[in-house]
């Protein structure tokens, strides 16, 4: 009986990875392979950067729907200013300035215009989008200039594991350090938690919710650069694809609430290694893309259901209308 009061999301989560895991050893042929675990891992190391960024909205009470946005065309218009000769310095900068400006409007209008997070991020992703695709990018594809710095980092290996899956390591690592041992990490939790007391005790509620927003887009941008060194371009249609989506899937899977001031990294990665092995074994059983994002918004749906029975939604969270 003690055991199944501790059942939690996250427990059970893990439990059905684990499962999933072993059945896809034993009935899928090259499952287990090496070359297909890293596959695995490297799959979803752009997906759970994103979903770190999408946790630390959400557990302070918000969402972010501008991240794929922000990661396509930011990339999209630094490739574009190199390709056209600008030089890496400017190009750079001016690519950073833009994803700082976009994830500082969104903060400032969600934190201080009081406008709900999720018509905000929408608004900005639907605007980014099609500002850039209209003025100043003409082509869905913008390529990596051969030998630049990016096309030589999606070919780095160590111990023939891409460097992406490290760099996702490495931001999962900073992502659980600045959540649990500095204050203003601790202040996300506050405030996500009850931030009409947070805001009372005296915390920088406010500025720390614009911070938030201005950290998920520079985490989009490096997963842009990322997605970008892989596959030598970014294409800037996957903003009308279903990666946002997958982002969240992650995110409210592996156990962090909607309700805001619950959940970390750790569920991150239990809902990235969750996801991960159901797309590897939907993608070697051959089911048709249709019907693994059929399965998807299932699964998305049924995760949401979970989380509106286990963190139910106070009044506080309903009048703010942020998700």
């Amino acid at each position: 009986m003690s055991f199944i009061k501790n059942l939690n999301q996250e427990s059970i989560v893990l439990a059905i990875t684990v499962v999933m895991f072993a059945l896809a050893s034993l009935l899928l042929p090259g499952f287990f392979s090496a070359n297909n675990l890293v596959a695995i891992v490297r799959s979803v190391s752009v997906l759970g950067i994103l979903a770190l960024g999408m946790a630390m909205i959400i557990i302070g009470r918000g969402i972010d729907l501008s991240m794929v946005a922000i990661m396509a065309m930011s990339v999209a218009c630094y490739l574009q200013m190199l390709n056209s000769g600008m030089g890496e310095g400017s190009a750079l900068v001016l690519a950073l300035a833009g994803v700082l400006a976009i994830g500082l409007i969104n903060g400032v209008l969600v934190a201080y215009a009081d406008v709900p997070a999720i018509f905000v991020t929408l608004a900005s992703s639907s605007f980014v989008f099609g500002f850039v695709r209209s003025q100043l990018i003409n082509t869905d594809a913008v390529p990596v200039p051969s030998g630049h710095w990016v096309e030589i980092l999606g070919d780095m290996r160590f111990m023939s594991i891409p460097v992406e899956v490290f760099l996702f390591a490495g931001l999962a690592l900073a992502t659980f350090l600045f959540l649990r041992y500095s204050k203003w990490g601790r202040y996300v939790y506050y405030a996500g938690d009850n931030p009409e007391a947070a805001r009372n005790s005296g915390m920088p509620v406010r500025p720390m919710m614009v911070l938030r927003y201005v950290i998920s887009a520079l985490i989009a941008f490096i997963a842009g650069i990322l997605t970008a060194s892989s596959l030598h371009s970014i294409n800037t249609r996957i903003v009308n694809s279903n990666l946002l989506y997958d982002i969240v899937l992650i995110t409210v899977i592996g156990g962090i609430g909607l309700s805001g001031g619950k959940g970390g990294v750790r569920n991150v990665l239990f809902g990235a290694a969750l996801i991960g092995i159901m797309l590897n074994a939907m993608t070697i059983i051959d089911i048709p893309l249709l019907y693994q994002n059929l399965i998807k918004a299932g699964i998305l749906l049924g995760a949401i259901i979970v989380d509106g029975i286990l963190n139910p939604r106070d009044e506080q969270t309903a009048q703010q209308g942020d998700i």
